[in-house]
C-alpha cells in the first residue's frame, strides 16, 4: 500500500448522524487509515458532530475546523460536513495543536511546530496548519511555525470559518473541540507533493503607499486615510463604506501589494473602517509597502484554479494524485455566486474526476508566496486558490 485516501459528505440534519455518515463513507475507501481530516458547517453542534465522527473513525489521529462551505469532487457544498481519510505504509501524519492565537499568533504557531515536531524522529517535508485568524494575525501565525521549521518550511493550510458570520471558529484534535485555536499535521516519509496557488486578480489604478500602518490596520495611504483609496474610485463616503458595505466591495475590489518574490500580487481583504478612515485587513500590510486596488471576474478566478491545478500535477513529475486538498477563499465563492462549482469542475478537469478530493472555503489561506517547491517562502494569503496534491 502506498496511499489511499477516500472523501466522504453529508448534510444529514442531525449533527452525530451527519458526522458519522461521513466519515463512513470515507473510511470504507481506506485499507489502515492513518489520518482523518474533517470540515464542518458551525450549523451543526460541534462536539455532536465530531462524537459521531469519532464513532466511525475511532483513535485514528484527527484535525479539522469549521468552515463557510465545504468542497469534494462533487462540487461546493454548505452547511453541511465532509470528511477525508488517508493511510499509507510509507507517509507518517504526526498531528499536534498550538495555544490561543488570542494570546500571541506568533506563540501559537510556535507551539504548534514544537508540538509536532517533539512527536517525531522524521524530517518533515510539509505542515498543514488549520486556524482560527478572528482573534489574531494570521501572518504572524505562519511566522511561528517558521521559528521552529526554518524560512523554507513548506506550510499549507487555511483559517477556519463560520459560515460568514466572522463571530467564532472552532479547530478538531482528536475528540477535542477548541474554540480560536490551531491544530496541524506534519506530513513525512516517501510521498510526492504538488502544489498551485493563484488568485486571478488584476491590478486597477496606480500603486499607492501605506505611509502608516500598524499589523492588519492600515491607517495612511499616501499620507491620506486608507479608505481614501476606495472613496477615490468609487466616488463613496467613508461612512458609507463602514463594516458589511466594505466587506462586501472587497469580495471583487480587495488590496494587492507588491512583492519581490512573485509576479502576482499579494492580496489583502479589507474588512471594516474605522471613523478615521483606516483599513482593518484580514492580515497585515506592512509600513511602506506598495498596494494597488485589485479587481477579480468570474473567468479569471475559474482560470486562475485551472492554473493551479496545472502547477500542482506539473510538481508531481508523472506521478498520479492519490489525494488533493484545496483552501479556496470564501471570497472566491461569493464572487463566483452559482458558478462556483465551475471552478471545482475546471480543477478536477486537469486532475481528474477520479481522485479523493476535499476542501472548505476559508477565511485565508498559507502557502508558499509563488506556489514554488524552489521559493518555498510560505505566507498568507486572502482570495487565492491553494492546491495541495499528495502522491
Amino acid at each position: 500500500m502506498s496511499m489511499q485516501s477516500g472523501v466522504g459528505f453529508s448534510s444529514n440534519s442531525n449533527a452525530k448522524v451527519a458526522g458519522s455518515e461521513a466519515c463512513q463513507k470515507a473510511v470504507s475507501k481506506v485499507e489502515k487509515p492513518s489520518l482523518v481530516i474533517a470540515f464542518s458547517s458551525v450549523g451543526y453542534n460541534q462536539p455532536e458532530l465530531l462524537a459521531g465522527i469519532r464513532e466511525i473513525s475511532k483513535e485514528t489521529p484527527l484535525i479539522g475546523c469549521s468552515d463557510a462551505g465545504e468542497i469534494t469532487g462533487e462540487g461546493p457544498n454548505k452547511g453541511g460536513v465532509a470528511v477525508m481519510v488517508l493511510g499509507s505504509d510509507s507517509v507518517t501524519f504526526t498531528i499536534g495543536q498550538g495555544g490561543k492565537i488570542a494570546d500571541g499568533a506568533r506563540e501559537a504557531g510556535t507551539a504548534l511546530a514544537n508540538d509536532i515536531i517533539s512527536r517525531t524522529k522524521d524530517k518533515i517535508k510539509c505542515f498543514i496548519m488549520l486556524t482560527d485568524v478572528l482573534t489574531g494575525n494570521g501572518s504572524d501565525i505562519v511566522r511561528g511555525i517558521q521559528d521552529v521549521s526554518g524560512k523554507n518550511a513548506l506550510i499549507f493550510g487555511g483559517a477556519a470559518g463560520d459560515d460568514f458570520n466572522f463571530k467564532e471558529t472552532f479547530v478538531y484534535y482528536n475528540d477535542a473541540v477548541i474554540s480560536s485555536s490551531i491544530v496541524g499535521v506534519g506530513i513525512s516519509g516517501d510521498f510526492s507533493l504538488g502544489m498551485g496557488v493563484r488568485h486571478g486578480w488584476v491590478p486597477v489604478g496606480m500603486p499607492k503607499k501605506v505611509t502608516k500602518s500598524h499589523g492588519a490596520v492600515v491607517e495612511e495611504i499616501d499620507g491620506k486615510p486608507a479608505i481614501s483609496i476606495y472613496e477615490e474610485y468609487f466616488g463613496a463616503k467613508a461612512e458609507d463604506l463602514r463594516k458589511e458595505p466594505l466587506a462586501n466591495l472587497a469580495i471583487t475590489y480587495p488590496l494587492g501589494i507588491t512583492t519581490e518574490f512573485a509576479n502576482e500580487l499579494l492580496i489583502r481583504d479589507p474588512i471594516t473602517v474605522d471613523e478615521k478612515g483606516a483599513i482593518t485587513c484580514a492580515a497585515e500590510i506592512p509600513e511602506n509597502s506598495e498596494v494597488r486596488l485589485m479587481i477579480g471576474s468570474r473567468e479569471e478566478a475559474i482560470a486562475a484554479a485551472k492554473f493551479s491545478a496545472g502547477k500542482a500535477i506539473e510538481q508531481l513529475q508523472g506521478k498520479k494524485p492519490q489525494a488533493i486538498i484545496i483552501f479556496n477563499c470564501i471570497a472566491r465563492s461569493k464572487l463566483l455566486g452559482s458558478h462556483a462549482k465551475d471552478e471545482i469542475d475546471a480543477i478536477q478537469s486537469v486532475m481528474g474526476t477520479d481522485v479523493p478530493l476535499i476542501g472548505f472555503y476559508t477565511y485565508g489561506e498559507q502557502a508558499p508566496i509563488a506556489g514554488s517547491l524552489d521559493l518555498a517562502f510560505s505566507c498568507f494569503h486572502n482570495e487565492t486558490a491553494v492546491i495541495l496534491a499528495l502522491g
